[in-house]
């Protein structure tokens, strides 16, 4: 169209100023970002309702309100989101948030409370999910929507200013987001009692609402307020001195956002804990009522006992009427990718910060120097920021994450080393970057040059194109501390990229963004789920730039982001079982809480301080476990091998019990004495008494053999190594595993000893075909528990003696759970390093 028109009169079509004339790199880099906004792909949410949920009117909004409404509020969100948003995400949110909508109620009911969760995953777009529903919400009628931001004020601010984009289009006055679009009704404008500067307070509220009340306004009233008990005060406060009486006619939607962060209960409900107190309290004050959290880590709020209840404050907020679990776009940059799918491009592993920032180090700690691994760190920062504006990026904003500490005062002294590095790569650069042998009269730049080769081999730019960009942007780089006793805040403004390099501890966990965030130097360690995920900042969108994103943490905190994932896939996996059983949210919070890898999370949490043991209870049905830890040490290796030896012998070939399935041996209906007898003589490596990271819970494997009265199956499996191997005179081939050496004991690869299928060796052959390698539906169908027996042929050992063993069952599995005492000491190492933080 240019060619044939000209630029000057295209300009003109686009209303806009003259168009420069566009290069071949132009227009390559047009049609990629193009490709790259448009093709993605995403899912849909999956739903599951509690039993009286299942029974209402779940269509009254997508079968009628929403058919006759004029959509006013969601209609400009949807054309304010078309700016920013591929097309599939958009109808993805739609739809999300109209089956969310059809389970919250119709606000025209005269009197009804309703207990939701809408679970996502971190960084993915749960504030634009969210937003969505206030929209809709208010389209719907509701009229006072309450959002609870988080625990701090930066993030209680972001989100406001995000509900001012997405909802309210002004702000101090000024028209900003969907409030730029045009078809604004001033009879609509929402009033937000809440700014982005100011949090709730009775004067401001009542200056904002000049006298207005529920009673005589069209438009509704928005509250984003921070999870504070004084801010909470303040709202009850005040509603309770404009209605003596409750709220009788209006209904009121509140969304806690990030919920399992102190809204959940820990003490009795006759003295229930300060912020779930005055939550619910808040909620009784309307007869027509909704509570939404919103997470990504639900594991606190699925274990609150679905019926407590107390007189004076109403009902906890266990999510009783549903849950909805949202998917991910696939452009998202999340957990599997980074740990599981990309051979870990994207981690640097750092082994050298101990001698410098001890894990267990006081809050005046004098930090004398940092480790060369963040200087490292820095320097790739460095680095991205440079390619970003190579790549026309140089509008963005870039972030890079240090969280090594939970102290402020020691934030304070890494932010002056960090500074003096930073300075000094700044005056070399300066000084010396634009002459053509730079690398002569610096050795900053001679660093920065051995960690581009190191870390970006393969990225599209020599060295001198990448230093020219650096020695353009290298003066933008600023520094910024985030904490309760900051100075300098940290921005990013609209008119304006940010180049930061941002340090701080929990103030930047919980629903924080950093933008553009390229570099995370991450030292916390922890082995819980959720302050683990909740502290990665580096997950969501890197449209452009992901090949750039590097993170830098030790090999432990690789290994417990790993299980993480595994765990948390499998919960997905039983949460959309559940759903196509129309199974209830409590169905689903008993399958956390005995869950095997989750269920001890939790119920250390929830651990009353004063008890000194608590009981574990682990369902093993539908699950497997395996060795994947062993040992190392020769002694026990021979014990090992030679308690393989002995069950085989005890093992009889004479019956029709015994059989051969391809070159693997099964034993079917074998008393289960023989695999009581086995797991005493077998060591597992014993890393802790769940199996957290090794994936065997020996205890608890043990105790289910003694505990449930059932025949069990055995099966000795042949693999696919070249020589054959001979054990008490059976035949088989040894299976070749890819093991690591990690000191005192090996770990097989991707923590997994058997195959796909083989826990299908004692189904039918019809069936065994007819699953593959679907593990669960093998289950599922498997009457007997299995013991799978396994001789690995490895590089550091060619006969190491394993095994696993696969629990039948599933969701609906009706066995009894497993129950051990846990010791409380255990209990307490895990929380040591989960008390709150001093920023």
């Amino acid at each position: 169209m240019i060619s044939k028109l000209g630029l000057e009169t295209f300009a003109q079509i686009l209303s806009t100023e003259a168009i420069a004339p566009l290069g071949e790199e132009d227009w390559a880099r047009m049609k990629r970002e193009l490709e790259t906004h448009f093709d993605v792909q995403m899912e849909n949410g999956v739903l599951i309702q509690g039993e009286e949920q299942q029974l209402r009117d779940n269509t009254w909004w997508t079968g009628k309100e929403k058919q006759k409404n004029t959509m006013y509020y969601w209609s400009r969100y949807k054309d304010y989101l078309k700016k920013s948003l591929p097309p599939e995400v958009i109808k993805a949110i739609d739809t999300d948030t109209d089956i969310v909508m059809d389970n919250i109620e119709d606000p025209l009911i005269d009197c009804f409370s309703r207990y939701g969760m809408v679970v996502g995953h971190v960084q993915s777009g749960k504030t634009a999910n969210y937003s969505a529903l206030v929209c809709k919400a208010a389209d719907a009628g509701y009229k006072f929507i309450v959002i609870i931001a988080g625990g701090i004020n930066n993030l209680r601010n972001q989100t406001q200013v995000r509900l001012n984009d997405s909802f309210v289009g002004l702000d101090k006055g000024i028209p900003v987001g969907v409030g730029k679009l045009g078809n604004f009704k001033k009879e609509l404008l929402p009033i937000s009692l809440t700014t982005a500067e100011q949090d709730f307070n009775k004067q401001d509220a009542n200056k904002n609402a000049q006298g207005l009340n529920f009673d005589n306004i069209s438009s509704p009233i928005l509250l984003v307020i921070k999870k504070h008990t004084n801010t909470l005060d303040n709202v009850l406060e005040w509603l309770e001195k404009q209605y003596k009486y409750g709220i009788a006619s209006h209904a009121m939607l509140l969304i806690d956002d990030e919920s399992d962060y102190a809204s959940i209960n820990t003490k009795n409900q006759e003295d229930p804990t300060t912020i779930n107190k005055k939550i619910r309290k808040l909620l009784s004050l309307f007869q027509k009522s909704v509570y939404v959290a919103y997470t990504a880590t639900p594991y606190a709020n699925i274990f609150i006992d679905h019926n407590a209840e107390n007189e004076n404050i109403g009902r906890d907020l266990f999510p009783k009427d549903f849950i909805y679990a949202l998917d991910a776009p696939s452009n998202y940059f999340g957990a599997r990718k980074i740990f599981l799918d990309t051979n870990k491009i994207h981690l640097v592993e750092v082994d050298d910060y101990l001698d410098f920032i001890p894990e267990k180090h006081k809050k005046d700690f004098l930090l004398p120097s940092i480790p060369e691994s963040l200087y490292e760190a820095i320097r790739v920062f460095v680095i991205n920021v440079g390619v970003r504006y190579l790549r026309k990026h140089e509008n963005k904003h870039n972030s890079m994450l240090i969280h090594a500490t939970r102290f402020t005062m020691v934030h304070q002294k890494l932010s002056m080393h960090v500074e003096s590095y930073l300075s000094e790569i700044k005056k070399d650069i300066e000084i010396f970057g634009r002459l053509k042998d730079a690398l002569k009269h610096s050795i900053h730049i001679n660093n920065i040059k051995e960690s581009y080769e190191l870390r970006f081999p393969n990225l599209e730019y020599d060295w001198e194109a990448l230093l020219s960009g650096i020695c353009n942007v290298i003066d933008t780089i600023v520094i910024r501390e985030v904490h309760q006793s900051t100075s300098i805040p940290l921005e990013y403004r609209k008119d304006r990229p940010t180049n930061a390099i941002v340090i701080g501890g929990t103030s930047l966990s919980r629903g924080y963004t950093l933008e553009g965030l390229t570099v995370s130097y991450f030292l916390r360690n922890t082995i819980f789920y959720d302050t683990l995920m909740q502290m990665g900042r580096w997950f969501g969108y890197r449209d452009g730039y992901e090949d750039l994103c590097r993170i830098y943490m030790s090999e432990t905190m690789i290994d417990n982001f790993s299980l993480i994932i595994e765990a948390t896939e499998d919960l997905i996996d039983t949460f959309k079982r559940m759903s196509e059983a129309k199974m209830t949210p409590n169905d689903f919070g008993l399958a956390v809480q005995f869950h095997p890898d989750s269920g001890l999370q939790v119920t250390a949490r929830n651990k009353q301080k004063s008890s000194k043991d608590i009981y574990f209870e682990m369902k093993l049905d539908g699950h497997a476990k395996e060795t994947s830890w062993l040992h190392n040490n020769e002694t026990i290796k021979k014990i090992n091998l030679q308690a393989i030896k002995d069950t085989l012998k005890s093992l009889s070939f004479n019956n029709n019990l015994y059989t051969k399935v391809g070159n693997s041996h099964l034993w079917k209906d074998v008393d289960k004495r023989v695999v009581i007898e086995f797991l005493e003589k077998f060591q597992v490596y014993f890393s802790d008494p769940f199996g957290i990271k090794s994936r065997m819970p020996i205890d608890f494997v043990r105790k289910y053999v003694n505990d449930i009265d059932t025949n069990w199956d055995i099966a000795l499996y042949s693999g696919q190594c070249k020589e054959p191997y001979e054990i008490e005179n059976i035949k088989i081939k040894k299976e070749e595993r890819q093991i690591f050496n990690k000191g005192k004991y090996y770990e097989v690869l991707n923590r997994q000893v058997s195959s796909g299928s083989a826990e299908a060796i004692a189904l039918p052959d019809s069936e065994r075909k007819l699953l593959g390698s679907n593990r669960k539906r093998i289950r599922e169908m498997m009457k007997k528990p299995l013991l799978m027996l396994h001789i690995l042929d490895t590089e550091e050992d060619n006969e190491l003696a394993a095994f696993g063993i696969s629990f039948p069952g599933g969701i609906s599995s009706t066995n009894k759970t497993v129950k051990l005492k846990i010791n409380s000491v255990y209990i307490q190492e895990l929380l040591n390093d989960e008390e709150e933080y001093d920023d």
